[in-house]
């Protein structure tokens, strides 16, 4: 029988912690705009420090629960890999293309200027080119996906961005020339995948062969799940307080600029879903393949943005929109999964897997 995890108050209440740490990032940016300023400048090749020690604080507990076994059978299961493939580089950026110029060249045309038009769209199309690469760990996490097929999924992306990243910008901006942030790749990957990762590693070991696997489940895996969830938290109250009085002086633009970011991602998260389904893909795969699909990798985003059109364009902007509003719609995605759950056929008990996270 499948074991299910019991959920925490945090976990319980996660949406209204959300939702009231998103009310004081906002309102710490707004009333002492200084913490934003100072926030600014603490940042490495576009990666922002606070934002990615408080990432490192969610993924780490991840990584911990996360065993051998399971990435190995998630190498050895190509369907979500190549499902997740096709729909971060065949689907996503085609369709933020679509929407991008539907929204705002057609839909909004006439409460924008055409270089706000065209500065928009393009912070938009340089966000669906970039597939995620950290958060999503956090999200499969809590829809109780695959963590090993999330991992290797989002190891495999960040392989193919260094490739095709610079190729379909240009195709679909008709900019030639666009400069790959080779450094904002590998640091990210650095801090969100392998350190973590290496970190994780070495606990579990360490901790399965000091106190055994019961010790390992039921005295540390709690705490470090409350852990990801309090970093979780945390990291919205900055990237709210560093970004969100966009929301408060700028709310009919981020409103239409939001617009083709949510419509992109429930199309872009739907069609995914739907394929797992036709593919008999269980729901721990499904669940990781569509909620990796509908995200985006915001640093890279924001550091082509301001490389190719200036901190302060609209292309910029656009980007940093498409980190605020993320947030909660894969939130809400989550659920979704969740709902859906019972609706995918049971997994097969794994063979080789005798940790809790492969039994979630």
């Amino acid at each position: 029988m499948e074991k299910e995890r019991r959920l925490g108050i945090w976990e319980k209440y996660l949406t209204i912690w959300i939702a009231l740490c998103i009310l004081a990032g906002t309102g710490l940016g707004r009333l002492f705009p200084q913490i934003s300023d100072f926030l600014a400048r603490l940042e490495v090749a576009h990666i922002s420090i606070p934002i990615a020690i408080c990432l490192f604080a969610m993924i780490y507990p991840i990584m911990v629960q996360i065993s051998w076994e399971e990435i190995k059978g998630a190498l050895r299961s190509p369907k979500p890999i190549g499902l997740t493939l096709f729909a971060n580089w065949v689907v996503k950026p085609f369709t933020m293309a679509l929407f991008a110029w539907l929204f705002l060249g057609v839909i909004f045309s006439q409460f924008l200027t055409p270089d706000q038009i065209q500065q928009y769209r393009a912070g938009l199309i340089l966000l669906g080119v970039a597939p995620c690469t950290a958060m999503v760990l956090v999200w499969s996490y809590l829809a109780r996906g695959n963590m090993g097929h999330t991992l290797v999924m989002t190891a495999i992306n960040s392989l193919t961005m260094v490739v095709l990243y610079a190729p379909l910008a240009m195709l679909l901006l008709g900019i030639s020339g666009i400069r790959v942030p080779w450094e904002t790749i590998a640091l990210s990957v650095a801090i969100y995948i392998v350190t973590p990762l290496i970190a994780g590693y070495i606990t579990r070991r360490q901790a399965i062969r000091r106190r055994g696997m019961e010790w390992f489940e039921t005295r540390l895996v709690p705490p470090l799940a409350k852990l990801s969830i309090i970093a979780l938290l945390v990291t919205l109250i900055v990237l709210f307080t560093f970004q969100g009085y966009l929301i408060i002086e700028l709310p009919a633009i981020i409103g239409m600029i939001t617009v083709g970011i949510l419509v992109n991602i429930l199309v872009v998260f739907g069609v995914t879903y739907v394929a797992a389904r036709f593919l008999r893909l269980r729901y721990e795969d499904a669940a990781p393949a569509a909620i990796i699909a509908g995200s985006n990798h915001f640093e890279v985003a924001i550091a082509v943005a301001t490389t190719l059109f200036g901190v302060a364009s609209g292309a910029a902007l656009a980007a940093v929109v498409g980190v605020l509003t993320e947030v909660p719609i894969m939130l809400s995605l989550v659920w979704l999964c969740r709902a859906t759950r019972r609706t995918f056929p049971k997994p097969l008990p794994a063979v080789g897997v005798t940790s809790s996270e492969g039994k979630r």
